[in-house]
Parts: structure tokens; sequence; C-alpha cells
């Protein structure tokens, strides 16, 4: 069984040439790829593999993060009219705020200006006293593999998601959007889902579930900030939909390298039934059975029709 991972879907926007994205046409023939292929599995089929600890062979299911707005303009229709489900993981911080977190904000900045234009900005910012050396290596090393980014885009991803320590980051990231994009309120309305946006998803036949509250890397917070992030992330979900049945979470930016035991631990103790990572493989009787809080999931570039965008 499969867990396939997605991010943007939208068509192409010459404002922002250099967006990663896949566009909408591209995701309605890889739909089509896996109705020939695979196996697109009801919603009930895929909770009952969950619960009983048996994938399903060919079985397919699909996921989307981030609460796009996306994910209502487009996908949403075209999972509509195949009759199929998908699960959407949310993160709490733009519906409190009707902020953008700062991993979209890096997205947008590199979408419009491309990575050269943005580090060379960056750089005039920040400071080494600001990063967070321990962990440098392994992240650099763990982070971007599957991407078709430039070297000047992985380093500013890099830098702003997992080099610099997070107490000085919305700094940096406030003085970089002042600066390329005095008009972010106007972008923010129009980025993520709404509260009516999430509850008529549900009400669809979609799931919805938690992508924390700030998006960041569980591995850089402290126990306590870990546990704040999951429990306040279900408590607004809750409040949203008046239930969170399934409970579900997937990590922010993914891997192993980004979350830790503890989190998993956590995820258990909040009532989790499944969680996903990112690694590419299918989902094993043996993960349901004894790891769900780290089920895997594929990056859907990795699969017809490829696309770079």
């Amino acid at each position: 069984m499969k867990a396939i991972m997605y991010h943007y879907v939208r068509p192409d926007d010459s404002s922002f040439p250099h967006f990663r994205h896949l566009r909408v046409e591209t995701f309605e023939q890889q739909l089509d790829y896996f109705a020939r292929e695979y196996r697109l599995i009801s919603q009930d089929e895929f909770l009952g593999a969950v619960r009983m600890a048996k994938p399903i062979q060919d079985g397919i299911v699909l996921t989307f993060d981030d609460g796009l707005k996306d994910h209502f303009q487009y996908v949403l229709p075209a999972l509509a009219r195949r009759s199929l489900f998908g699960i959407f993981y949310v993160s709490a911080y733009p519906l409190l705020t009707g902020r953008i977190l700062d991993v979209h904000r890096a997205h947008l900045l590199l979408g419009r200006f491309g990575g050269k234009a943005i580090w060379e900005a960056l750089l005039t910012k920040i400071t080494d006293d600001m990063l967070s050396h321990a962990q440098i290596r392994d992240f650099r090393q763990r982070t971007y593999r599957t991407q078709f980014n430039d070297d000047y885009t992985n380093q500013v991803k890099r830098t702003l998601n997992y080099y610099i320590d997070y107490r000085f980051r919305p700094k940096i990231t406030d003085a970089l959007m002042a600066e390329f994009f005095p008009d972010e309120a106007q972008i923010a309305s129009s980025f993520y889902l709404n509260e009516d946006e999430i509850r008529e998803m549900h009400r669809a036949g979609m799931i919805l579930g938690s992508h924390t509250v700030n998006h960041p890397c569980m591995s850089k917070l402290s126990l306590g900030e870990q546990k704040k992030e999951i429990q306040d992330s279900f408590t607004h979900l809750a409040e949203i939909l008046g239930q969170t049945e399934p409970r579900t979470f997937c990590y922010p930016y993914g891997g192993f390298h980004s979350f830790t035991p503890d989190t998993e631990r956590l995820l258990e103790e909040a009532g989790c039934q499944f969680s996903f990572n990112v690694e590419h493989r299918d989902i094993t009787e043996a993960d349901l059975k004894t790891r769900r809080q780290a089920l895997p999931r594929y990056e859907c570039n990795l699969f017809p029709p490829i696309t770079e965008s």
C-alpha cells in the first residue's frame, strides 16, 4: 500500500516564474495513472487497513500538506469527479493569525525572484550567531535530495528551514518580505484554506489532519514545545470540525531528521491513530503493527508523469 504526498497543485503563474508546483493537468494525469496501475482505495478501506494492520496490496492513498487554497480550488473538484478521498494536513497558525508561515514565505520569495537574488539578500540579514550549528551537517546531508533545486535555492531553504535558530527566523523572514513583498497581507488572504472551506472538505468526505501550529522541524524543539505544537493543533482542528476522528498527523518537512522518538510517543499519548513521515517505500504490515506514527510516504514527483515544476 502506497501513500503519496502532495503540496502545491496549481496552474502556472507568470508572476512566479520559479515557483515549484505540480500543474493541475499533471495532477489529473497522475490520478489516471494511479487508477490504471494501482487502486485508489476508499476512506473506509484505508482506515480499515490501518485498524486491522493489513495493508491493501496495490492500494493508493493520497495526502496533501499545508492546508493550501490549491486543495480546495483544484484538488477537491478533481477528487470529487472521481469519487475519491484525500487526507489533508493543516497548520493552525495561518488560521489563527491570517499570516503566512515562514516556510511558505521562503517558497514565495524563491518562486518570484529565484534562488540567487534571495540568497544574496539573506546574506545581508543573517549572522553566524543566528544558526544552530550542531545539526547543520546532518540537515545538509538529509534534506532536498529528491527536489530539482539549484544550489542557491537549496541554501536558502536549508538556512531558513533548518539551520537558523527559530528565535531569529521571524525577524529574518519579516525583513525579506518587507523588502520583496510589501503586499504580503493580500497574498495571505488567498493562500490558505479558511475554516468554511475546511468544513466543506470534511463534509465532502475528506480527512483533515494536524500539521502542527507553526510548521516547525519537530526535532529542533524541546519536549514541551513539541507537546504544545501537537496538542494545540489538534485542539484548533476540533474547534473547526467539532471532532477530529480519525485523529491523524504528518511531520512538517518530513524524513527521520524532522522528528524524534519523543515526538512519536507524544503523538501516541495524544490519541493520534496514525502519522505520516516521508520515506520512499510502501506501507507494510510491520509499519501498521509497530510504528503507526511514522508511516512512509512517497513524494508525488517519483511517479509518472514526472515534472520538474
